[in-house]
């Protein structure tokens, strides 16, 4: 079974028997992981707000690192639950919001670029509202969107060590903002991806009307 763009869990086609799903108890290691990356988004914002940058920056790379293997395990081991599927979208999106805050506060990053990628949540939330008022489970996640926010994850740190001067400041700087250009331009395509798709279901749910 795999997680659709909300956190819900979505239906596998029955007929495909070469790994079949199974719904496993709560208490898994993908869990674990997504409940430690929870934990860690005050200790990110205390850190960038106070200016602690080591922390901030141990914290976030922790993130991208727990974000790849929750993931990865799960798959691996064929591990689903409901509080899993809930809990690493909910990571996802709390990391990415709180640290384009609080990078934009400390003037790292421009507040437009808040503007754009906050805006793409927003698009998306209004086009999960829409499909789930004509079925019951949301949107499948892409590897498009999947893609977008490990750029991201890995972007946002580097930018905080560019934060200064010297070599390292220089080469994080030119990576992360490569980092950050791909992660904004992914996390676009995947929005009007699910906005055919919610274009698609919509169309279909017509015809079955008229018919």
């Amino acid at each position: 079974m795999s997680r659709d763009e909300s956190g819900v869990a979505a239906p596998t086609d029955p007929s495909d028997h070469s790994h079949p799903p199974r719904r496993s108890s709560p208490w898994t290691v993908p869990n674990a992981l997504s409940a430690l990356r929870l934990v860690g988004v005050p200790v990110f914002l205390w850190a960038i707000l106070t200016e602690h940058d080591g922390i901030a920056v141990v914290t976030l790379m922790l993130s991208g690192i727990t974000d790849y293997l929750d993931g990865k395990i799960a798959r691996r081991f064929n591990l689903t639950s409901a509080l899993g599927a809930v809990l690493d979208p909910v990571a996802d999106r709390l990391y990415i919001f709180t640290t384009v805050l609080g990078l934009a506060y400390r003037e790292i990053i421009p507040w437009w670029l808040v503007a754009v990628l906050v805006g793409r949540d927003v698009l998306l939330s209004l086009l999960l509202l829409t499909v789930r008022r004509v079925r019951r489970h949301g949107l499948p996640v892409h590897f498009v969107g999947k893609a977008a926010t490990f750029n991201l994850l890995y972007a946002f740190p580097l930018l905080l060590l560019a934060d200064g001067s010297g070599t390292l400041a220089e080469v994080s700087r030119a990576v992360g903002w490569g980092f950050t250009w791909w992660g904004i331009g992914l996390y676009w395509v995947s929005a009007l991806i699910y906005a055919l798709e919610v274009l698609t279901v919509l169309g279909n749910r017509g015809r079955v009307r008229a018919a």
